[in-house]
């Protein structure tokens, strides 16, 4: 009898709510259609020889390419033009990569906006040491911002590499 009511009842329940779970950590590039525009902000940075933040005036223009689903970023640093770069921002077809980053998680956030953290393994700092690099995500109407942390081989304590902080124009 004990049998035929976990079959009956709970088997069913898990297979219903499993794929509830399973999306958890998926994305899509409707979580950014969000930041197609202008926008305007600043970009802190972590300098590895003096371990000083360094903060400087950062834009950014983003478009979306409709025939993948991925995004044209082109960075604008007003104090310095020669940095000025493009990239573009992929989300994988299943919802869980982000440029090649593995989604941890995705959530709303009180105020309504979305965060989504992403993770991979690779080598960093001066010495290119392996770590995990751990980017956070918070998009938004109105806000947008990408933190870079580090967590170095070894060692206990993530390290803020750096993070851009924008507003929409």
């Amino acid at each position: 009898m004990k049998i035929k009511i976990i079959f009956t009842i709970i088997v069913p329940f898990f297979i219903t709510i499993f794929p509830i779970f399973a999306q958890k950590n998926k994305i899509s590039a409707k979580d950014f259609d969000v930041l197609v525009g202008s926008w305007k902000g600043t970009l802190t940075y972590l300098d590895y020889s003096s371990g000083k933040p360094y903060t400087m005036p950062a834009d950014i223009e983003v478009k979306k390419n409709k025939k993948d689903k991925s995004f044209v970023i082109d960075n604008i640093y007003p104090d310095e033009p020669k940095a000025n770069s493009s990239y573009t921002m992929v989300i994988s077809q299943d919802g869980k990569l982000i440029d090649k980053e593995s989604v941890k998680s995705r959530r709303k956030l009180d105020d309504g906006n979305l965060e989504i953290i992403t993770e991979k393994t690779e080598k960093d700092g001066n010495d290119n040491k392996p770590a995990i690099i751990r980017h956070t995500y918070i998009v938004g109407k109105n806000i947008f911002s990408k933190r870079k942390e580090i967590l170095f081989e070894g060692t206990k304590e993530w390290i803020k590499r750096h993070e851009y902080n924008y507003t929409k124009k």
